[in-house]
């Protein structure tokens, strides 16, 4: 059977990061337009977001040099999801000479970034300080 799966793809893999972190993170930009996706992330405090917003950019590269028609404000983030990766296994010396392991967990990133199905419009805002009755005055 034939994948009929469409979107542009990047993925990143054995990231030092926690999936159990990085997921909550994934789930905030999920089916949200490209730009908008980007600046959540440039402006959140979380490893993770740092982690997917190289992943997201890298997508939408893959989308733009592959498809010349293409722009910024065409692309959404179709699918995006975290995968556990292998796991860093570390000592952890303790007192009494004893000894713990500690697991550095990795994670595989996957993002999928699709040009969305016909042109999104904004919706024109009325001025602040203007009311909804003031402004059907003016529309008659």
């Amino acid at each position: 059977m034939k994948d009929t799966k469409t979107g542009y793809r990047a993925i990143s893999k054995f990231l030092i990061g926690s999936p159990y972190k990085i997921r909550p993170v994934a789930d905030i930009v999920r089916r949200l337009p490209y730009p908008e996706a980007v600046s959540i992330l440039e402006n959140m405090p979380h490893k993770g977001a740092e982690l997917i917003s190289k992943t997201v950019k890298s997508a939408a590269s893959n989308a733009l040099s592959g498809n010349k028609k293409l722009d910024e404000d065409m692309l959404y983030v179709r699918e995006i999801y975290i995968d556990e990766g292998p796991r860093l296994k570390r000592i952890w010396f303790r007192g009494r000479g004893r000894a713990d392991m500690q697991l550095k967990r990795m994670c595989h990133i996957t993002v999928v970034i699709d040009e969305t199905s016909g042109a999104v419009k904004k919706e024109k805002t009325t001025k602040v300080g203007t009311s909804r009755a003031s402004s059907k005055k003016a529309a008659k």
